[in-house]
């Protein structure tokens, strides 16, 4: 079977982490050959430029610098790890990617998203996810959440209206994209959230078993 592509994305504190290890337990229950990586990140460069994007500071971060920044670090990414695991037959397993562009920079700071995806094409040419997960939560909810578990980064310091317009783009990516895209309700208890995602995932390989 040549190697998939799934990611998983959403707001601040919708519990990516906590899924992702479940998904990655799923993955090894059907002996499915991967890795798993996030953005941005993902090699030592691209987590070098992580680092620029969510550190808070003083100097305010041009959109336009945002916006590159994070396409930089996923050509990289791209490069060095995903494409050479898909190439190979590995599924990849990322959290987040050029969805939560469009949702981020896009919805969340009102940028063209004519733009990012001329910078979509110039990066990725014709690769797109397989399937995208999107861990859906109310916003106050979420940023709760995310307010108890670290100190918060140049995003999550943002306030709600931004990450309301974050949501929203999500939720519009999702309708405009609905043999992609599953939406998961992470409002609901652990147990609800895995059994859609288990649900989802299960889908999937059906169909791609076919």
């Amino acid at each position: 079977m040549h190697g998939k592509f799934i990611t998983i994305e959403g707001t601040e504190g919708v519990g990516k982490t906590t899924n992702i290890e479940f998904i990655q337990a799923w993955l090894n229950s059907h002996q499915l050959d991967f890795i798993a990586t996030r953005e941005p990140g993902g090699t030592p460069l691209a987590e070098q430029i992580r680092e620029l994007l969510l550190m808070p500071r003083d100097e305010k971060v041009c959109p336009s610098a945002e916006l590159l920044l994070m396409f930089a670090g996923r050509a990289q990414h791209l490069d060095q790890v995903i494409l050479p695991a898909v190439q190979s037959g590995r599924w990849v397993l990322c959290d987040r990617f050029t969805d939560a562009t469009y949702a981020y920079q896009g919805y969340g700071r009102g940028m063209d998203n004519g733009l990012i995806a001329q910078l979509e094409q110039l990066v990725q040419a014709d690769l797109r996810p397989d399937l995208t997960l999107i861990l859906d939560i109310p916003v106050e909810i979420g940023l709760k959440r995310a307010s108890q578990r670290s100190t918060p980064d140049r995003f999550e310091r943002e306030q709600t209206e931004f990450f309301e317009r974050v949501r929203q783009g999500y939720l519009s990516i999702a309708t405009g994209s609905p043999e992609r895209c599953v939406v998961i309700d992470a409002s609901q208890p652990l147990e609800d959230v895995q059994r859609d995602i288990t649900g989802a995932l299960n889908d999937f390989l059906a169909q791609e078993l076919r």
